[in-house]
This record gives C-alpha cells, sequence and structure tokens, in this order.
C-alpha cells in the first residue's frame, strides 16, 4: 500500500468517527436558578411569675406591692408583629370568703410602669405609664401594646398593684388570681 492511499484511508477512518459522535449542545453565557428559603415563625406567648408577696397593710388601710417581670415574647416573625397584653384579677379572699373574707377586685388597682426590657423594632406602649394612670381590675384592662414593628420581638416590665382595704376587712391570709393574656 503506498503512502498516499495509507494517509487517505486514515482521513476516512477518522471522518467516519466523527460522524457519529454527538455536539455538544450550545453553551449559553449565563444560566438562572430559581432558589426558595421558607422562613417560618413561632409563637406568641407570655410569662409570668407563678407568685408574688405583695406586702401587709390594715384595715382601712391599702396595701402596694409589684407582681415581677411580666414578658410578652412575639416568635411569629411577621411583618406587622403587633399585640395587646391585658390583664384581669380575681377577688382576693381567705378563710370563708365571706364579705368581710373579701378584697374585691374592684378595689385592686393596676399600673403597669415603664418597660424594663424592649427588644426588637416597633412601638411600644404601656397602659399605665405612671402611678396616677393606675386602673381598677374589675374589667380585663391594656396592660401593654406593641402598635407597630416587624420580626421577633418581646417586651417586659414590672406591674404594680395596689389593693384598698375597707374597714371591715378582717385579719387572713388573702389569695387571688392576676391574669395576664396577650393576643
Amino acid at each position: 500500500m503506498s503512502m498516499r492511499r495509507s494517509f487517505e484511508l486514515t482521513v476516512a477512518i477518522g471522518a467516519a468517527c466523527l460522524v457519529g459522535l454527538p455536539t455538544p449542545a450550545r453553551a449559553d453565557s449565563t444560566g438562572d436558578v430559581t432558589a426558595t428559603v421558607v422562613v417560618v415563625g413561632g409563637e406568641l406567648s407570655i410569662i409570668t411569675p407563678a407568685s408574688a408577696f405583695l406586702g401587709q397593710g390594715s384595715p382601712d388601710g391599702g396595701v402596694t406591692g409589684q407582681l415581677g417581670t411580666v414578658t410578652v415574647i412575639d416568635d411569629r416573625a411577621q411583618l406587622a408583629a403587633t399585640w395587646v397584653a391585658t390583664v384581669t384579677a380575681t377577688d382576693f379572699t381567705t378563710g370563708g370568703a365571706t364579705p368581710e373574707e373579701t378584697i374585691p377586685a374592684s378595689t385592686i388597682e393596676y399600673w403597669s410602669g415603664p418597660a424594663t426590657q424592649n427588644v426588637g423594632t416597633g412601638v411600644l406602649v404601656p397602659g399605665q405609664p405612671t402611678a396616677a394612670e393606675a386602673v381598677s381590675l374589675a374589667v380585663r384592662q391594656t396592660a401593654f401594646s406593641r402598635t407597630t414593628g416587624d420580626g421577633l420581638n418581646s417586651a417586659s416590665w414590672n406591674p404594680t398593684l395596689t389593693l384598698e382595704l375597707s374597714p371591715s376587712t378582717v385579719v387572713g391570709d388573702y389569695t387571688g388570681t392576676v391574669t395576664h393574656s396577650v393576643a
């Protein structure tokens, strides 16, 4: 076989091999990927002390004391993360809960005072910033609120109670329930 014939045969075999190969797709100069991230939120909750000793007093006087720190935790991570915390109380009673053994909720006053801690953005509004603005707990009252803000937040305050004792209030250890709620 001649050299020329050998070269032509090699070229022909090489060309035949290339004809059967797939050609690569044309590549773009950019490529987009749509990616998704899910952000999950938690709950809106309130933490209160389990118990509080408010002090002692005499009939026809009063008792004033602080309940301890109340904290609202907003883990909902919402765009408009607003909430309202409310408060109410039961009568305070001792013994058989006769009228003389009862401090009515209508004679119990509450004031939130200012925030002791505020985390997050937005406007936090105390229900009763000063003692002069104290309210009766005979009906549900606003304790604190967040009127604007976004995302995670929390707020704490240390409310004060004043219990008015009538002249007929008898000696005893009086207990009642102060209930804070948030929505």
